[in-house]
């Protein structure tokens, strides 16, 4: 275990990269050592608004780091962090790991052999909205994940699936906890050569089953997750940061305060019950800046990786078995 600083570094300041340098700056057991970024005038922008350094290669940077935030577009992910592991720098990489599961594979392979931590950022693990339901023993049955956004150009180098649907698959592996059984998908290319919607259906072979749609061609931003189980359904909105919680219950079981009875008592096998409603307080956080102090204290071997290197492996080999599906059906 370490108390030391660890010295950080982070490659690609565009819009995202730049909160990751505001928070390393920020973090008391962090050492900011500087950025890298294509466009030098930007990278030489962000370092003195953050009175750091901007190296002129990645190679440099890397000899004075010894752990990165990789926050590129996807394509680039596997050269710099298979770079970062060789000079035996921990990653941290925004999600997808990787644009193919072969480039995963090699790169935690590579990360074992130089005994390196990989973290992957799948922010909404960390959703204020997600993280309520934690004091409540989950078994869903059924769930139901919608992911809507208007179309912007940031995102667009990859298939929706691997943009916007990968977050809701590493939910919910992390909610199932189960092997996968079958998956059914179809989805279309609108705007793009790429997948802009898609639908995926998937069996757990603990009988689990969800239903994810993914769309970058909304109106509207839309973010809802719905779970069903044995006397109980919740209503996760992540963008808003709600969460909704209706069992059904005995009446001695109800806190009558704090928990209100939403319908007249029934009566099911001779027992009479009721459906109440709970709203679990939503905390407020800022989910990055507590995903990078976890990259750091697991580092310093305080902590392990909220979402570990074979975790978003194991989501991008979800996302790539539905694009799969996707295009041999449209094709």
């Amino acid at each position: 275990m370490r108390n030391d600083s660890i010295k950080v570094g982070v490659i690609g300041v565009g819009h995202l990269g730049q909160h990751h340098v505001k928070h390393y700056a920020s973090l008391a057991n962090a050492e900011l050592i500087g950025v890298f970024d294509k466009d030098s005038e930007r990278a030489n922008k962000i370092a003195k608004l953050y009175n750091t350094n901007a190296f002129k290669n990645i190679d440099s940077l890397l000899n004075a780091t010894e752990a990165i935030s990789i926050v590129s577009p996807t394509k680039y992910h596997a050269k710099i962090a298979e770079q970062c592991l060789f000079k035996h720098n921990h990653v941290f990489i925004e999600k997808p790991i990787t644009k193919t599961l072969e480039e995963a594979d090699k790169l935690l392979l590579l990360a074992k052999e130089k005994n390196c931590l990989i973290q992957v950022g799948h922010i909404e693990r960390l959703n204020p909205a997600l993280v309520a339901l934690n004091s409540y023993d989950l078994n869903p049955k059924f769930i139901e994940i919608q992911r809507l956004a208007p179309y912007t150009t940031r995102g667009t180098d990859v298939p929706v699936v691997l943009d916007l649907m990968i977050h809701d698959i590493d939910i919910l592996l992390a909610l199932v906890a189960s092997p996968v059984q079958t998956i059914k998908a179809t989805g279309l290319s609108i705007l793009t050569n790429s997948v802009d919607i898609a639908h995926a259906r998937i069996r757990f072979s603990n009988g689990t089953v969800a239903s994810i749609m993914s769309s970058r061609i909304a109106k509207d931003k839309i973010r809802k997750i719905k779970l069903f189980q044995k006397d109980l359904y919740a209503t996760i909105d992540l963008l808003i940061g709600s969460t909704e919680i209706y069992r059904v219950a005995k009446t001695q079981e109800i806190d009558m305060v704090t928990n209100p009875v939403m319908t007249a008592p029934f009566t099911y096998e001779g027992v009479k019950k009721y459906i109440s409603y709970e709203k679990p307080a939503v905390v407020p956080q800022d989910a990055l800046l507590m995903e990078l102090q976890n990259f750091i204290k697991s580092i310093q071997g305080k902590e392990t990786p909220i979402v570990s290197g074979k975790e978003g492996r194991d989501a991008l080999k979800v996302a790539m078995d539905i694009q799969d599906i996707i295009i041999k059906d449209i094709n």
